[in-house]
């Protein structure tokens, strides 16, 4: 009795003999799927027929495997997004963790607070001034003897003084509050560059052991190719030198990691021996703004330029503050005098209340003058300042916008020569697997991709550090 079953082994077989052979006697496909094939497929060579099957399945489906597809794609970048945030999260805690702990920062923060409180100061009236006199000889008047005077006198500065002090006080609070916006740039910048640092260094770590296994295995292969005598002994310690080479750049990764360890923790302020979360794979996130608006958001929004800006605000309004020092004070006051009955009059013993005004005479012009002066050079020193980092910062954005570029190409490049790398790499180690040659080029072809695979991860952290300058600059 013959049987419709055959495996799968056979089909392979058949599959390999060529299109020529024909499917096997009794043998129908249309029992084994689930949808129904042309009953001419048993009269075609096999290969076709199971050809002509799957396509048929597909055109059936095709609108399930759409969605399958589209599916997939969607949990795969569900996925990717999660784990960002994740990695982004960490660093996000950190760069909070410096601000919170970081004591220059602190340090600018409370300088700015306290330069905020010499507003009050400068906005306030002067102190009034009461006095109290008591006659020991008494002045004999119509009215009868005075014995005591009470005076009370307030000072007014010329109208606007105080608003214009007011202001000039307010933009020296507000460029000290761009100084600490400037150093929590600075701050973020520094842990950035430490975080993408210690990132490369670790994964230099990792692929450097990577490769140190590799190269064992290739040690391993090359002895057993020795003692079959098709090979040569310097094969084994062509190995050798490279895994000493590999063994010492492990040790001195070691090292750079304890010393960028300290200094990111330092940045945080937190203790030496502290976790530090580090990605698997780092973000390839590129700058969100053209170069021509990022240039507008540096001239508009650095921190050290609208510095400057208020230090001119600054200084104009200490300009006119001098001004209005050369011009009087007004003094307004009252004094009662106490008189004591006489007993002459009426008016015996009637005490006497009276006001009184008075200003004061700027008749010494030196000093007005000289503060006129001093304000209107610091205003032209400061535009000369912010004229000097304009410059100083646009040509730091031209640098760091250059090596943004040549970081993204990096990545590309490096990400590509490692595929070809390893694709090498195969083919030269199933040549010597063979016949035993090529094993120098092996050694030299996995050194390459070890640097490869080395100078993508250093791409990837040059230019997420290059954006992080770049934002640095903009004021973010």
């Amino acid at each position: 009795m013959k049987t419709n079953h055959i495996t799968q082994m056979e089909i392979l077989a058949m599959l390999n003999k060529g299109a020529s052979n024909q499917t096997p006697s009794g043998f129908n496909l249309t029992i084994h799927g689930i949808y129904p094939v042309d009953s001419k497929l048993s009269e075609k060579p096999l290969a076709h027929n199971i050809k002509q099957m799957i396509e048929s399945i597909f055109q059936r489906n095709t609108q399930i495997f759409r969605i399958i597809a589209v599916l997939f794609l969607v949990l795969i970048t569900i996925a990717t997004t999660a784990q960002d945030q994740l990695e982004n999260k960490y660093l996000s805690g950190y760069l909070k963790q410096a601000a919170e702990n970081n004591p220059g920062l602190k340090y600018q923060f409370n300088n700015y607070m306290a330069a905020l409180q010499r507003v009050d100061q400068v906005a306030s009236l002067p102190d009034p001034q009461i006095a109290f006199g008591y006659f020991i000889l008494p002045v004999e008047t119509r009215n009868g003897p005075q014995t005591f005077k009470l005076s009370y006198s307030q000072m007014f500065p010329w109208f606007g003084t105080l608003d214009n002090q007011e202001s000039m006080t307010t933009h020296r609070a507000k460029s000290n509050y761009e100084a600490f916006e400037e150093a929590k740039s600075q701050l973020f910048l520094d842990v950035k560059s430490a975080y993408y640092q210690l990132y490369f260094i670790e994964k230099s770590q990792r692929i450097t052991k990577e490769n140190i296994q590799i190269l064992e295995t290739f040690k391993s292969l090359a002895l057993i190719k020795i003692e079959a005598g098709k090979a040569s002994a310097v094969d084994e310690l062509r190995v050798e030198m490279q895994l000493a080479d590999l063994e010492n750049k492990l040790l001195y990764l070691r090292d750079q990691w304890l010393v960028n360890t300290v200094k990111f923790n330092r940045l945080l302020n937190v203790k030496n021996n502290a976790v530090i979360n580090l990605p698997d794979s780092l973000w390839d996130d590129d700058f969100s703004l053209e170069f021509s608006a990022a240039m507008d958001s540096l001239k508009a929004n650095n921190h050290q330029l609208r510095s400057f800006n208020h230090k001119m605000e600054s200084y104009l309004n200490q300009e006119t503050v001098a001004k209005k020092k050369g011009t009087p004070n007004i003094l307004l006051g009252a004094d009662y005098i106490g008189i004591g009955d006489n007993g002459l009059g009426d008016n015996s013993g009637k005490d006497a209340l009276f006001v009184k005004v008075g200003i004061t005479i700027p008749l010494y012009r030196k000093k007005y003058n000289g503060a006129i002066q001093e304000a209107a050079l610091m205003q032209q020193v400061t535009e000369n300042q912010k004229e000097d980092k304009t410059n100083a910062l646009e040509m730091l954005f031209e640098k760091t916008w250059s090596d943004y570029l040549d970081a993204k190409r990096r990545v590309d490049l490096f990400a590509k020569q490692s595929s070809l790398a390893q694709k090498a790499i195969r083919i030269l180690q199933s040549e010597y697997q063979s016949n035993g040659s090529n094993f120098e080029e092996v050694l030299r072809m996995e050194k390459d991709l070890l640097k490869y695979e080395l100078e993508t991860q250093k791409a990837l952290a040059d230019k997420q550090a290059a954006i992080a300058f770049l934002e640095y600059l903009i004021g973010r």
